[in-house]
């Protein structure tokens, strides 16, 4: 039984967001959709540890919402309109085998996604209850998850997807891909979306794994289908960039203990090559259209890590640089927290602490664990130990993932061990 309950977890994990957008293509409707969904997962539940699981689960999971919708539009008469097209889809199904239940998903599902995406970013809506929705809907995070990487409580967060779904239906939002001349105005929620996606697999807010891998595929997959439709867009070219380039170090990211290793110290042989080449490839792309913009910048930022033969080898005066150009295009306090890291690396550490502190005073900082977490690594390095040791207990505070705090706790007993060391 745990062992058919780890496979449904897994199955959940990598396909829900499939899942609910061809559900939600087909009901017109997040709630049943999402309800759908859930029904069908209680079915896995109770059927496979039984009958075995499927040769397909993820085939057997979306006929078996299928048949839940079917069911609900039978039950309300108001949906009716909905029923025939379910019906045959799902008899469709049926004729292709139990276990096989669906035509190929590549064929069916990055539409219905890429559909979900454009419904969730309507301009309608507003920034933050676009993101949240498609993060909740698409990228199936926890509305937990998504708080924090908000900032903000729980119960806000969940009203504000509530809001967001009843806007959608009230105002009956088209489930489509709008027509060319409407995207641009659509783009940066979009790309913001796809971005929060990869951030949230490439450092979890919570639990025992750093990386959740099946959200960095389907961010990476996403971003990439956002450039086949709009080649000549150089944001998107630089977010693919960004998170191809990000992405190709994740073997090296954590050690065989399961314990977060600091890039500086990563193995490069266990880099991904072959994305670096791509990401490399698409953010010159981008650079040569002349139209620069954040991802791009960041993008940039990522190749002159990726390129570096070593850590010693670093260009830190060109990282520093671009970060300047960054903080030019988007001056957010965390932007400036990466450029003085970069500038104290390049130019000299003993500047690290007084830049990094001056970006404290305004307290937008303090909630951030990161920020405490910088300052501690440069306070670190130029030996002031004691100081060290209290900003890693500032960022410990914070911190939520089990990875990193464990990674903060052994930077901590290092540098108070040597504060308490008896000089020699």
């Amino acid at each position: 039984m745990a062992d058919t309950r780890a496979v449904i977890e897994s199955v959940f994990r990598q396909e829900s967001g499939r899942i609910i957008a061809s559900l939600i293509r087909l009901s017109g409707s997040f709630d049943l959709a999402e309800e759908a969904m859930q029904e069908a997962f209680t079915a896995a539940l109770t059927h496979w540890p039984e009958r075995g699981i499927p040769q397909n689960p993820g085939a057997w999971l979306m006929a078996a919402a299928h048949r839940k919708l079917i069911d609900y539009a039978r039950r309300e008469k108001t949906r009716r309109e909905k029923q025939d097209p379910l019906q045959y889809e799902t008899e469709r199904s049926q004729q292709a085998g139990a276990d096989d239940a669906l035509l190929d998903p590549m064929t069916t599902y990055p539409d219905d996604r890429l559909r979900l995406i454009f419904t969730c970013c309507h301009p309608a809506l507003n920034q933050e209850a676009q993101v949240a929705l498609t993060l909740r809907t698409l990228g199936g995070l926890t509305t937990a998850e998504i708080a924090r990487a908000f900032l903000l409580p729980e119960p806000t967060l969940a009203q504000r997807i509530v809001r967001a779904k009843a806007k959608i239906r009230d105002a009956r939002i088209p489930y489509e891909v709008p027509p060319l001349a409407a995207l641009p105005s659509r783009l940066t929620a979009v790309q913001a979306v796809i971005y929060l996606i990869f951030n949230e697999g490439y450092a979890a807010t919570t639990g025992q794994n750093l990386i959740r891998g099946e959200l960095c595929a389907e961010a990476i997959r996403l971003g990439r289908t956002l450039c086949e439709l709009l080649p000549g867009d150089s944001e998107s070219l630089g977010l693919c960039a960004l998170m191809l380039l990000q992405d190709s170090r994740r073997d090296a990211r954590i050690s065989e203990k399961r314990e977060l290793v600091p890039l500086e110290d990563q193995d490069r042989s266990r880099w991904h090559t072959a994305q670096i080449e791509q990401g490399v490839a698409l953010v010159e792309r981008a650079l040569r259209m002349q139209s620069i913009g954040p991802y791009q910048v960041q993008a940039a930022i990522a190749a002159v890590h990726a390129q570096a033969a070593s850590s010693a080898e670093t260009d830190w005066d060109e990282i520093a640089s671009l970060y300047g150009i960054l903080y030019r295009l988007t001056p957010s306090p965390v932007v400036a927290l990466n450029r003085a890291v970069a500038i104290a690396m390049s130019a000299g550490l003993e500047k690290g602490p007084a830049l990094i502190d001056d970006l404290g005073t305004s307290g937008e900082l303090e909630r951030y664990y990161l920020f405490h977490a910088a300052r501690a690594d440069i306070l670190r390095r130029l030996e002031r130990r004691a100081e060290a040791a209290d900003a890693y207990a500032s960022a410990l505070a914070l911190v939520s993932n089990d990875v990193e705090r464990s990674y903060l706790m052994r930077r901590l007993a290092l540098v108070t061990e040597k504060a308490s060391a008896p000089a020699s």
